[in-house]
């Protein structure tokens, strides 16, 4: 409790700013989600079809820690740049196992509210379910789901008060002239070298240089520290409708780049199997744009096998506005295609061993066979 106060404190009190666009949709949502932003919900009556404003999460991922204190954990990663603390949540069963890590982080862009909206329902699904849902279950016995709800939680908050459409981060930069940086622009990963711009006035602003900013350099370490057990790298971003992989600063393909294509193409599929939507399988290089500095390809840069970038809906009807009615849909096909990329990095790493294991036994059975014959 004085940890949720403080951060409350911390946050102050969120209100309406002046608005930094003239995009009707943009104003008419703001004004729509403005009249929620009020800490205090309970986890019984929390809404995971409606944006919530920072405040709201933080509460939420403390509330969510407490209902399921035996499988998730609140963990301390790092101060944003406006010394707001950065929290993940890690989801894992007492297992003697031993267990791989999977990394999910969400709202590295501020504007990209579907993202946050997912991460939360990721965590409510596989929260409410691994008891009797036996595919979640099996997942959770090998894996551990750590889950950043909000990376840019500086920008996240300026998009609510200030400016629905904002991208960066909050970073003072010229002596305070402009600020932000663009955090998948600040990754070590062929840094700043093509889609991106070093003028700090930029949507693209790469930052001074690789890391330059706490957000990033915090997220960099604990993945850097646990790269040996984190087998896949998850990034949920909008909009577009695209599963993206490795690289965005060349065409030049990872050495499992077939793998990743046959992977990230069985999770569009299960996704279009829920309500229809189409989305795109391919490096981004290829099928979107180039980037450098990214997340997804550090992840892949530094050894974690299977590295994703997912482009939420829509296709442009609304862009980063996406209507709340839209928030349950895009959710529940994006679960599909999450699990589904869990499913085939499970098989990867531990089916072949119980193959092995279960083709032994006619063998087993056929020298024991053999052996009772000859006596």
């Amino acid at each position: 409790m004085k940890l949720l106060l403080g951060t409350l404190c911390l946050l102050g009190i969120l209100v309406p700013g002046g608005l930094g666009y003239d995009r009707y949709l943009a104003q008419h949502q703001k004004h729509a989600v403005d009249q929620r932003a009020s800490p205090g919900k309970s986890l019984e009556t929390y809404s995971y079809t409606k944006y919530h404003p920072m405040a709201e999460i933080y509460e939420w991922m403390s509330q969510i820690t407490e209902e399921y204190a035996d499988v998730v954990t609140q963990h301390f990663l790092g101060m944003t740049y406006e010394t707001r603390p950065m929290y993940y949540l890690k989801i894992s069963r007492p297992s003697n196992n031993p267990k791989k890590i999977i990394w999910m982080d969400c709202g590295i862009h501020a504007r990209e509210w579907i993202a946050p909206a997912f991460c939360q329902w990721f965590v409510k699904e596989t929260l409410q379910n691994y008891k009797d849902n036996s595919r979640i279950s099996r997942l959770l016995g090998r894996l551990e789901f750590y889950i950043l709800p909000v990376l840019n939680i500086d920008g996240y908050i300026y998009s609510w008060t200030t400016d629905r459409l904002w991208r960066k981060s909050r970073s003072s930069h010229n002596n305070g002239t402009c600020f932000g940086s663009d955090l998948n622009r600040n990754f070590n990963a062929s840094w700043c070298s093509v889609g991106a711009s070093k003028n700090c006035e930029d949507l693209t602003f790469c930052g001074t240089g690789p890391l330059s900013e706490p957000e990033s350099k915090a997220v960099s370490s604990l993945v850097d520290l646990k790269k040996e057990d984190i087998v896949c790298f998850l990034t949920m971003h909008s909009y577009g409708q695209l599963i993206l992989t490795p690289y965005g600063y060349t065409k030049n393909k990872s050495s499992n780049h077939e793998e990743l294509i046959q992977v990230g193409q069985k999770a569009a599929n299960a996704l279009k199997a829920k309500h229809g939507a189409n989305y795109r399988v391919g490096s981004s290089a290829d099928i979107l744009y180039y980037t450098s500095g990214s997340s997804r390809d550090w992840a892949r840069d530094i050894g974690i096998p299977f590295s994703y970038t997912f482009e939420l809906r829509d296709n442009g009807t609304y862009g980063f506005v996406l209507p709340e009615d839209q928030i349950q849909p895009t959710c529940e096909e994006n679960m599909e295609a999450v699990l589904s990329i869990l499913d085939d990095v499970y098989a990867k790493y531990w089916l072949p061993a119980s193959a092995g294991t279960v083709a032994s036994a006619p063998v087993v059975l056929s020298l024991l066979w053999l052996f009772m014959s000859l006596i």
